[in-house]
């Protein structure tokens, strides 16, 4: 009985969200006291680094930039942006981008004011200290980062993809602008946006007990499934026409309400099958996460079928007089049916040949089982189960 339970819900001190908000940037800055930021972000997204860098020029701002952040956050990019966050003597970090440059920035955040390596500080609630004053203004509907507790970091010298968990890495502001978005590809659309639909369903659907201190509890259910109606009844407008701004509010709420969710009750099977397609195939997240998550919801379905069923009305699906088994099967035909509109590929679409996944397979099974996500998910599997998974997703 959840009433029964006490549990803590992570936010950020502060969200600004909307239409124009990142247009506050400079003043919120200086509410701080902040006046020399380090800017993490990834040199593709120029247009947007511009209007910001002017946006701080205005306001007499003077920022240093680090714009090496184009693929998955690894420990390289902390160092290198730490670096310039030291020789610029920066007082705090504004993260803008992708969920890859948010981690990024997280980690500098974290380094400009705790000793030592980062690696130190894996796991849960190690940090020593605050972080510098992290912004975070994300430019895509996917990760929610901004509002999470957790960086994610990939440690290419031994395909180890990492997780720190801490309420001090939280930004002290997320600005949520759904116009930063109305530029994105459709594919960056499509696989960010579900991304942030396996954030909602597996925050929804996880079992981790109370003693863990975290959980499905009442505030995260109601996040859940606001952020799954929201996400799967407007995503495939945002993929078809990336211009439409009720569409891209939506998904930019969506997936603020799924980081809400998932950063208090966590993730489960699908992200740990997602991790290693990063750490070894340097597959996106959220590309990874798209990919598995037909899969991995046709495994877990029957382990909660009436979260599943709750998940399918969601999502629009007719289920009102079905009997719960079979309404959550249309769960799975409906993720799996919005994967397709949204041309999810195969692992095989993406150059990962037989042969090649053939010689690390067992490893991204145990890996991605130790990670400890697939232990929290309804239908507990076997490693053997996750390799048969890899295969279908091939």
């Amino acid at each position: 009985m959840n009433f029964l339970k006490k549990y803590h819900f992570f936010m950020p001190a502060d969200i600004l969200f909307g239409i124009g908000a990142v247009n506050d940037l400079a003043a919120e800055i200086k509410k701080r006291g902040c006046k020399k930021p380090l800017i993490v972000t990834d040199k593709n997204i120029k247009s947007i680094i511009e209007r910001v860098t002017g946006l701080l020029q205005d306001e007499d701002i003077s920022a240093a930039i680090y714009d090496e952040v184009v693929y998955e956050p690894t420990l390289e990019f902390v160092i290198e942006g730490l670096n310039l966050y030291k020789e610029n003597n920066c007082d705090s970090v504004i993260a803008l981008g992708g969920g890859s440059c948010i981690d990024a920035a997280k980690g500098v955040a974290v380094m400009a004011t705790n000793p030592g390596e980062i690696e130190l500080y894996k796991g849960n609630n190690k940090i020593k200290e605050p972080a510098a004053p992290l912004i975070a203004i994300p430019t895509t509907a996917g990760t929610a980062s901004e509002v999470s507790l957790t960086i994610v970091l990939t440690d290419t010298k031994y395909n180890d993809k990492f997780i720190i968990n801490d309420p001090k890495v939280i930004p002290i502001l997320a600005i949520e602008d759904p116009e930063l978005t109305v530029e994105l590809p459709a594919s960056v659309t499509a696989y960010s946006g579900i991304d942030a639909l396996t954030h909602a369903i597996e925050g929804f659907i996880v079992n981790r007990p109370a003693n863990m201190g975290l959980g499905g509890e009442s505030l995260t259910d109601v996040a859940a499934r606001e952020a799954i109606r929201l996400i799967s009844t407007n995503i495939r407008t945002a993929h078809a026409n990336g211009k439409d701004i009720e569409a891209r509010y939506n998904m930019m709420l969506g997936q603020l309400l799924a980081g809400m969710t998932f950063s208090n009750s966590g993730t489960a099977l699908v992200h740990g099958l997602a991790r290693p397609l990063g750490a070894y195939f340097h597959v996106p997240h959220g590309l990874a996460n798209a990919i598995m998550l037909p899969i991995g919801m046709e495994f877990t379905w029957q382990g909660c079928p009436d979260k599943c069923k709750e998940i399918a009305f969601c999502m629009g699906e007719e289920v009102k007089d079905l009997p719960v088994n079979k309404a959550s099967e249309l769960a799975v035909q409906a993720i799996r049916k919005l994967c397709e509109d949204l041309n999810i590929p195969r692992l095989s679409d993406l150059d990962i040949t037989k042969d090649a996944l053939e010689k690390v397979v067992v490893d991204m099974a145990t890996n991605g089982f130790e990670s400890g996500t697939p232990k929290a998910n309804p239908r507990k599997p076997k490693i053997e189960e996750m390799v048969e998974m890899y295969w279908e997703a091939f």
